[in-house]
C-alpha cells in the first residue's frame, strides 16, 4: 500500500511539474492536447490527461485524481495499468473521433472513466468491499453525472462523457 501512494504522489508531482513547466515556457503545452479529427491531435490523446489550462483546473482535478487511483491500486491492483491505459486510450480516441472543434485538455476524462470503472466494477464482482467502494464512489463523485452533459464551452463534457463509457466498457471487459 505504501509503495502506491508513493507512485500516485510522484504521479501527482509530474501532473505540477508539467504545468509548471508549461508556465515557464515561452510557448503552450495545451497545443498538445486532443484536437479531433486532425492529425496532431493524435498526440492529445496520451498527452491530454497531462495538461492543465489553469492551476484552479489542475487543483480541481489532484484530489480526485488521487482518491480514484488510491482505490484502483488497493482494490485492483493486477488489472490498475490496464484499467489507465485502457481509459486515456479509448476515452481520448473517443474524443478525437467525436469531440468537437477544441483542444481537450486535462485528466478528468480519466477521472470519470476511474469513477465509472470503480463504481461498475464493484456491483459486477458482488463482494462486500468492492459493492462498499462502489457506494462510497457514488457517494463522494455522484454529482460527476452532470459533467458528461453540454455546458460552459470552456469544459470538454466530450472527455467526461467518453471518459466515464470507457471505465464502463473497461469493467465488463475486465470482470
Amino acid at each position: 500500500m505504501k509503495k502506491n501512494i508513493t507512485n500516485i504522489l510522484i504521479f501527482i508531482i509530474v501532473l505540477w511539474g508539467i504545468k509548471v513547466a508549461d508556465t515557464l515556457l515561452p510557448f503552450d503545452l495545451g497545443q498538445f492536447g486532443i484536437v479531433p479529427r486532425t492529425l496532431r491531435g493524435l498526440i492529445g490523446i496520451v498527452m491530454a490527461p497531462l495538461l492543465h489550462l489553469i492551476y484552479f483546473h489542475l487543483i480541481s482535478n489532484t484530489v480526485p485524481a488521487f482518491v480514484l487511483l488510491f482505490v484502483l491500486f488497493s482494490m485492483y491492483k493486477k488489472q490498475a495499468f490496464s484499467v489507465i491505459i485502457g481509459s486515456v486510450l479509448i476515452g481520448g480516441g473517443l474524443v478525437w473521433i467525436f469531440g468537437r472543434s477544441a483542444s481537450h485538455i486535462g485528466i478528468s476524462g480519466l477521472i470519470y472513466s476511474l469513477a465509472a470503472f470503480l463504481i461498475v466494477a464493484g456491483l459486477l464482482k458482488k463482494e462486500v468491499k468492492s459493492l462498499i467502494a462502489s457506494v462510497l464512489i457514488i457517494f463522494l463523485y455522484g454529482g460527476l453525472i452532470w459533467g458528461v452533459f453540454p455546458g460552459r464551452y470552456w469544459i470538454s463534457w466530450e472527455g467526461h462523457l467518453f471518459g466515464a463509457l470507457a471505465g464502463i466498457l473497461i469493467a465488463f471487459v475486465l470482470e
